[in-house]
C-alpha cells in the first residue's frame, strides 16, 4: 500500500540563477496519508496523571473533566488504563477494554490531590499497564500530565521513556503552569517519537488532551523515515520539521551523499513536513536532477515497511528575472528561522550571554512581526527589553516563548 502516503517535494525558489558559485536552497518535503482506514486500529491508551498537592482546585477539576472526555471518545475496542501519582503511585484503572463508561468515569471522580511529585513512579506503573496489551494490533500511547518538578528521579524517567520507545509506545508529555522541567518532558517525548507541550491555564487541559487522543486514533503509519540521496556537490546544512509543529530534527549522514531523518508517526488529516536547507552546486542553464527523496514507513495494520520515491529536479536560468519564489515554502522557512532564533536566544540567556540573547530575540521579533504574529512578536520584543535592563526571564515566560514558537505552523483548529 505504498500509495497510502503521498510524497510531495517543492523548492523554495525555482528556477535558480545560473551562476558560477554554489547557492543556498530550501526544499519542502511533505508526507501526507491518503485517506482514513475503514476501521481504526485499536488503542492501548494509558493516562499518567499528577495529583500532587499543587494540583488542587481548578487544575485538578479541569484535569478530571478532560480525562472524562478522553474516556468518552474511546471505543469498546480500545484498552485504557489510568495511573495517578504524587510521591506515591496508584493504578486507578488497570488496563481494561473501554466498555464500561460509567465505571471508568466514576473512577475519575475518586481522584483527590495529595503529596509531592515522583513522576518515575507514575511512569513505571503506566509502562506496566501498557505492556499488558502491547503488540502490532494496537497503538500504545502514554498521555503524561504534570505541573511540578520531579526530584532525584529524572534519570529513571528517561530510562523508562527509552524502554517505551523501544517497545513502540509514544509519550505525549504535557506540562501545566510554570514549575515543571521542560527539558525533561522534551526528552521523554523525543525518546519515543512523541511530543511535548506547555499548557498555560487549567481550562486548556481539555483541548490538549483531545488533540492527543485524536492523534493516536488517526495514526496512519509508524516508523516514517526520510532518506535524501544527493548529488555529490550538494551539501545539507540543516533539517527542521515544519508541520505539525516546528522542531530541529538534525540529520544523520548515512554515506557521502545521503541524509536520513526520522519523521515518526504519520497521522490522517495532518501533513508531516520538513524544510531542508541545502548548499546547491553551481550549474549552467538547464534542468538537473539534484536528489532523490525516499519515504519509508510501515502502514498501520501491517508489519511490512513500504516506500515511495521521487526524483528532485531543479531548473537553473540565465535570465535573472525568471527566478521565482514559492510563497508557501518561504513562509514556512521564515517560521523555522524565527524558531531557530528564539531557541538560540533562550539558550544564550541561560548561559548568561545577555547581549547575544537580546540580539537574537529582537531578530526573532522582527521576523514574527513580518509574519503577522503580532502578539508573539510583541512579547518577544518585551523580553529583549527585559533582558537588556538586567531582569532575567521567568520560567513562565521562557515556556510561553518556546512552545508558542514551536506552534507557529499549527492550524488554528488543531
Amino acid at each position: 500500500m505504498a500509495d497510502a502516503v503521498t510524497l510531495t517535494c517543492t523548492w523554495g525558489r525555482q528556477p535558480l540563477p545560473a551562476t558560477g558559485a554554489p547557492q543556498l536552497g530550501y526544499l519542502l518535503v511533505e508526507a501526507t496519508p491518503a485517506a482514513p482506514a475503514a476501521v481504526a486500529v485499536p488503542l492501548n491508551f494509558c493516562l499518567v496523571l499528577d495529583r500532587s498537592g499543587s494540583m488542587q482546585g481548578a487544575k485538578l477539576e479541569s484535569m478530571k473533566a478532560a480525562t472524562k472526555r478522553v474516556l468518552e471518545s474511546l471505543t469498546p475496542q480500545d484498552v485504557v488504563s489510568i495511573v495517578i501519582f504524587d510521591d506515591t503511585v496508584q493504578t486507578l484503572v488497570p488496563a481494561t477494554p473501554a466498555t464500561d463508561q460509567a465505571a471508568l468515569l466514576a473512577a475519575v471522580d475518586q481522584i483527590v490531590e495529595s503529596g509531592g511529585t515522583a513522576m518515575s513512579l507514575g511512569m513505571q506503573a503506566g509502562q506496566a499497564e501498557l505492556q499488558k496489551h502491547a503488540g502490532p494490533d494496537r497503538i500504545s500511547y502514554m498521555l503524561l500530565l504534570t505541573d511540578g518538578q520531579t526530584w532525584g528521579d529524572e534519570a529513571v524517567c528517561r530510562t523508562i521513556a527509552q524502554g517505551l520507545g523501544q517497545a513502540g509506545a509514544r509519550i505525549t508529555a504535557l506540562g501545566l503552569g510554570a514549575e515543571w522541567n521542560e527539558q525533561l518532558l522534551d526528552d521523554l517525548a523525543d525518546a519515543t517519537g512523541g511530543s511535548s507541550d506547555y499548557i498555560a491555564e487549567p481550562a486548556q487541559i481539555d483541548s490538549f488532551f483531545q488533540r492527543a487522543v485524536r492523534s493516536a486514533q488517526g495514526t496512519a503509519a509508524t516508523e516514517a523515515r526520510l532518506l535524501l540521496r544527493l548529488v555529490r556537490e550538494a551539501t545539507p546544512r540543516a533539517v527542521h520539521r515544519a508541520t505539525p509543529t516546528i522542531a530541529n530534527l538534525g540529520y544523520q549522514p548515512t554515506g557521502d551523499s545521503e541524509v536520513a531523518v526520522k519523521l515518526g508517526d504519520l497521522v490522517y488529516g495532518q501533513v508531516n513536513s520538513v524544510v531542508v536547507e541545502l548548499m546547491l552546486p553551481a550549474r549552467a542553464a538547464g534542468s538537473f536532477r539534484v536528489a532523490q527523496a525516499e519515504l519509508h514507513f510501515t502502514p498501520i495494520g501491517t508489519t511490512a515497511p513500504q516506500e515511495v520515491k521521487q526524483d528532485l529536479l531543479l531548473t537553473f536560468s540565465a535570465d535573472q528575472s525568471a527566478v521565482a519564489y514559492e510563497p508557501r515554502v518561504m513562509n514556512l522557512v521564515e517560521k523555522v528561522m524565527a524558531f531557530k532564533l528564539q531557541t538560540r536566544a533562550l539558550a544564550e540567556a541561560e548561559l548568561g550571554n545577555i547581549a547575544g540573547a537580546t540580539q537574537k530575540l529582537r531578530a526573532a521579533a522582527t521576523r514574527l512581526l513580518d509574519l503577522g504574529e503580532l502578539d508573539l512578536a510583541e512579547k518577544t520584543s518585551q523580553q529583549a527589553d527585559q533582558l537588556e535592563q538586567g531582569t532575567a526571564l521567568n520560567a513562565a515566560t521562557q515556556k510561553e516563548l518556546k512552545y508558542a514558537t514551536r506552534r507557529l505552523t499549527q492550524k488554528l483548529d488543531e
